[in-house]
């Protein structure tokens, strides 16, 4: 009877050493990605008259995940996006450089997701 409960105490060790590992595992690729996506946002945002909507960029903690925004010009981001009205009427064409960077840090973190659930 010793045996077996030796046995599972060291099976119990060595998963909470595991959900340990992968829980840092993926803070590292959260944060990894929030920051590289904000990073490749400041180089391909439209640059505008003063550059200040591109250098806006930043990635936060909040909570126990990560947010990319813009700290300068948030207003802008989704009528840059999307299009917006304009003052004297007409419609000005949405320039979308969002949507791709989303996708590609998607990407790249679920590939390091996987790589440290594979340890």
């Amino acid at each position: 009877m010793a045996d077996i409960n030796s046995f599972v105490n060291e099976i119990m060790d060595a998963l909470h050493e595991y959900s340990d590992e992968v829980e840092e595992g993926l803070e590292e690729a959260q944060e990894k990605a929030a920051k590289d996506g904000a990073k490749i946002l400041k180089a391909t945002s439209p640059k505008g008259k003063t550059g200040k909507y591109g250098k806006g960029w930043k990635a936060t903690r909040r909570g126990k995940g990560w947010v990319i925004h813009n700290a300068t010009r948030y207003q802008l981001s989704h009528l840059l996006e999307k299009g917006h009205a304009k003052r004297g009427g007409g419609r000005v064409p949405g320039r979308v450089h969002i949507a791709p960077v989303e996708d590609q840090v998607i990407k790249q973190f679920e590939q390091d997701v996987e790589r440290v659930i594979r340890g």
